[in-house]
């Protein structure tokens, strides 16, 4: 079902809210899954937050309407605030450690909301109750829907002409390794670069409504505009609170551009956040601008860590397992969301919609645009690689390692 509609669903419950009591909610939540067929329950109940029950109900009650013509009985309507609690407010641990379940062998599209896990709701529901919780396999199924998630069969993806043989054990490495940051309070961030965007009057995938016949018109051609050019989102997402921060680019994608950008986003919400930090955790690709191989990224985060004082540890995903970072699927597949068949006509309209980007879980991002020059082929000399005060971890020191501030530097 198109995500699009479970989103106008949500606003147009969200409008008649105030108006509604507890029947005529649900005969409008009914009809409203009739109309959009199969699998119109499901869209429905994850939009206005009601039972699949009540809604099966609500339908039962509309045929009734429509076979005898009387209007179903009417039945005692509780008041505001009467019936059970919302399960979050009882229960505020529940979906924190429903995700950290799942979390670990969560697999996504980037360009994607939709997220999977390959465990079943009975079993994750059974190891819910183990850690204390009262809680079923529906609600199970209920709260990952609203996460995001949907179970699935089996299937590969393509990560790579072949998997390296330690990439599960790099995976738990840097599972281990945020936990630990977390646990002494330390700031913890996914980074990478957004698939770069046309800017200018180009058309975007998806739909946006518009006055009926009057579609939007946009270039009938994808070449970029010589002047506007591309913008190049570098994000910043902050794994403990939930924030994240872009950085749009006008000129290339280099490290320093990379660097630059969480630079900005510890001057503008890190450092306020976590004003007693002495450490900093970055996960990031294997490749690009952030790549393990690349000589000028480790001298920006020399300069970095010289400036902030923090001592700051990388952890790299393998090589064309992308897709598993967090900032993929719990911010840059958002935000692909919210612009979605709208036209980036200016680096501006892309920083505003980058900035207006929400969820129901709380994400909220911080958008700036960069408009510095930032030059390609800087080459790194053996000596000044060698300048860099930097630490390998005993297990693939390539990939994972520390740079801490160089007193001499």
């Amino acid at each position: 079902m198109d995500p699009q509609a479970e989103t106008e669903v949500r606003k147009k419950h969200n409008l008649l809210a105030p108006l509604f009591d507890e029947q005529t909610r649900r005969l409008w939540a009914a009809a409203e899954a009739q109309v959009l067929g199969r699998g119109g329950v499901s869209l429905v109940a994850r939009a206005t937050g009601l039972s699949r029950t009540t809604i099966h109900q609500g339908i039962k009650d509309l045929v009734q309407l429509h076979e005898t013509k009387v209007a179903p009985k009417q039945r005692r309507i509780r008041a505001a605030g009467a019936g059970r609690k919302p399960i979050d407010e009882y229960d505020p641990t529940l979906r924190k450690d429903l995700e950290r379940l799942v979390d670990p062998v969560t697999r996504g599209d980037p360009e994607s909301p939709l997220r999977w896990t390959c465990k079943s709701t009975r079993q994750l529901a059974a190891a819910l109750e183990v850690q204390g919780h009262v809680v079923g396999r529906q609600k199970v199924a209920d709260l990952l829907a609203d996460l995001g998630y949907s179970l699935q069969a089996n299937r590969k993806t393509k990560e790579g002409s072949a998997d390296h043989p330690d990439r599960d054990q790099q995976f738990n490495y840097i599972n281990e390794q945020a936990s630990a940051f977390q646990n002494q309070r330390q700031p913890v961030i996914s980074v990478d670069t957004k698939k770069k965007e046309l800017v200018g009057d180009f058309k975007n995938a998806g739909q946006e409504w518009e006055p009926k016949g009057d579609p939007q018109e946009v270039q009938g051609h994808d070449f970029p505009d010589p002047k506007l050019g591309k913008a190049n989102p570098y994000g910043v997402y902050d794994q403990n609170a939930n924030v994240g921060w872009v950085s749009v680019g006008t000129d290339h994608d280099t490290s320093e551009f990379a660097v630059e950008s969480i630079r900005r986003w510890w001057n503008n919400m890190g450092r306020s956040r976590y004003p007693d930090a002495t450490e900093l955790l970055i996960t990031a690709d294997g490749g690009g601008s952030n790549g393990y191989r690349v000589r000028l990224w480790k001298v920006a985060l020399q300069r970095f860590a010289n400036e902030t004082g923090l001592r700051i540890s990388v952890c790299h995903f393998p090589p064309g397992t992308s897709k598993w970072n967090k900032i993929e699927h719990r911010m840059f597949s958002f935000i692909s969301m919210n612009w979605r068949g709208r036209p980036l006509i200016s680096h501006e309209v892309i920083v505003d919609l980058i900035g207006s980007t929400t969820t129901q879980n709380g994400l909220s991002i911080s958008a700036e645009l960069d408009t510095n020059i930032y030059q390609k082929g800087i080459h790194i000399s053996d000596e000044e690689l060698k300048a860099v005060n930097l630490t390998k971890a005993p297990f693939h020191g390539e990939w994972n390692y520390s740079i801490a501030k160089n007193c001499s530097g």
